[in-house]
């Protein structure tokens, strides 16, 4: 069988006009997924070249396939069907790796058609390096390479205004694009370029904020009959989820030059990126964070077996529709239309997400998800949430560790994973009882930002709930509730 190449497999070729750093499963099956899309249908004419962002010995990179290779998008659709599609993706042209190629790499900047400059070096890749020259072949950073080749092209074309780039890091940072542009400016600095350079970068070259959504699962498991199927050897077969949305905050010019426009609703240009962050945050990682703990102490193992089953299916949909969703801004319409997507998305049957994998950190995502809806709720309507506060119960309930058939594996912060197995040692020897439990956890200032005991009417709400989880089962706690 053939391994995929442009001689065998001909087809369109595109110019250069997209410098990607990061080479990984999410960008191939999100960014060069959507762009050949719409170079196909839009006529977009966005080819894109890969820049691998570390220094690893790679003989394995994706010029073996001349750029090519296989989405394979499966899930839900809207109507809940299950739907398959895959699609050779031909819109990346090759792959640089800048520490073996340095030239190659810095003449990227001299490519006058090239405009658009796409990321995802992973959190911790939008950092500043102090010991980073502008001599190196390259500098160890991302922001470093990327002010590398802002200033060689500014310099090649002379600070031509029309040659500044659009830049879009897609990395899961809050502010990336304002946090990138602050970097390359302290590049700037630490380098000693001239004001006007910087002035160029303020003012010709753009950076936006943006959110990313898409489950990418990688090289599946079945790529030996997938490959059959297709008729090729594909070793960057990739696999994804239906569901995408890319939210874009900065001028209008990225959306019109690459006519996202004809990917609406998925992709958004928006004034304000906040909303849509806080969307996410508080209905699909919320939903999660919420559902472990009830779902596993039901019995089950997975988040399509969750959603599978009518009791904590019915849960988790009260919770987004009654608690979560009138506590965020966006018109309620859209905010149900993202919940219906969520749902479907924890049904995808292509995806086994076993629960015990999302419980990790549990204590700080409920903070950071969960924690300012409970208190909004509470806020608007005087009364504690009781699919919140029962989430809660659950995940104190869960960091037992144990019930009475069954042991699970905790992964939190050593303070909590001491301070609960001294706690619930305590509970289980009755010298200390379900309301001081819930009490010493909800009275952590330090992790909560405040201390809850000091809301009127929540420990006691929190306590109840814990008390019929241990004394009846989750299921029957489940259905006791008001």
């Amino acid at each position: 069988m053939k391994r995929l190449n442009r001689h065998d497999f001909p087809g369109a070729v595109y110019h250069d006009r997209v410098i990607q750093f990061g080479e990984g499963n999410f960008l191939r099956a999100f960014i060069d997924w959507q762009l050949d899309w719409l170079n196909e249908h839009q006529g977009t004419d966005a080819g894109v070249v890969v820049v691998r962002p570390r220094n690893r010995d790679v003989s394995d990179n994706l010029n073996q396939q001349e750029g090519l290779y296989t989405t394979l998008i499966r899930g839900l659709n809207a109507q809940g069907e299950p739907v398959s599609e895959s699609r050779l993706i031909r819109s990346l042209n090759r792959e640089i790796q800048p520490y073996q190629q340095f030239d190659d790499f810095m003449a990227l900047a001299r490519q006058p058609e090239m405009r658009f400059v796409f990321s995802n070096t992973t959190e911790a890749g939008i950092a500043f390096t102090e010991t980073d020259r502008l001599s190196d072949r390259p500098a160890s950073s991302f922001p470093g390479k990327l002010t590398q080749l802002l200033w060689a092209r500014y310099q090649h074309f002379d600070g031509d205004k029309e040659k500044g780039w659009l830049i879009v890091p897609c990395e899961l940072v809050d502010h990336n694009g304002d946090m990138l542009r602050t970097l390359v400016l302290r590049y700037a600095d630490l380098w000693q370029l001239p004001q006007a350079f910087k002035r160029w970068v303020d003012t010709c070259c753009a950076f936006y904020n943006t959110l990313v959504d898409r489950i990418v699962t990688g090289f599946p498991s079945e790529s030996a009959t997938l490959e059959t199927q297709l008729g090729y050897q594909d070793r960057f077969l990739v696999a994804g989820e239906v569901y995408y949305q890319f939210v874009l905050q900065g001028p209008a010019a990225l959306f019109d030059e690459l006519k996202f426009a004809a990917l609406a609703p998925h992709v958004r240009h928006v004034d304000d990126i906040a909303p849509y962050k806080a969307q996410k945050v508080a209905i699909l990682n919320g939903a999660h964070t919420a559902m472990v703990p009830v779902a596993y102490l039901a019995g089950l193992e997975t988040v399509g077996e969750a959603m599978n089953d009518k009791q904590i299916a019915a849960y988790v949909d009260a919770l987004l529709r009654k608690e979560i969703i009138p506590t965020l801004d966006l018109p309620a319409d859209e905010l149900n239309a993202f919940a219906d997507a969520v749902l479907r998305r924890f049904r995808n049957p292509f995806i086994r997400h076993a629960l015990l994998s999302i419980a990790l950190n549990g204590m700080t995502k409920f903070r950071t998800r969960l924690l300012q809806p409970l208190l909004m709720s509470h806020e608007k309507t005087g009364q504690w949430p009781q699919h919140l506060t029962f989430a809660l119960a659950a995940l104190i309930a869960f960091y037992r560790g144990e019930s009475a058939d069954k042991s699970w594996p905790l992964q939190d912060e050593p303070h909590w994973l001491e301070r609960y197995s001294k706690d619930w040692a305590a509970v289980s020897t009755e010298q200390l009882s379900l309301f001081a439990l819930v009490g010493r956890v909800l009275s952590d200032a330090q992790h909560w930002g405040q201390d809850l005991t000091q809301q009127p009417g929540l420990v006691e709400t929190v306590s109840q709930h814990l008390q019929r989880i241990l004394a009846h089962g989750m299921r029957d706690a489940l259905s006791q509730r008001r």
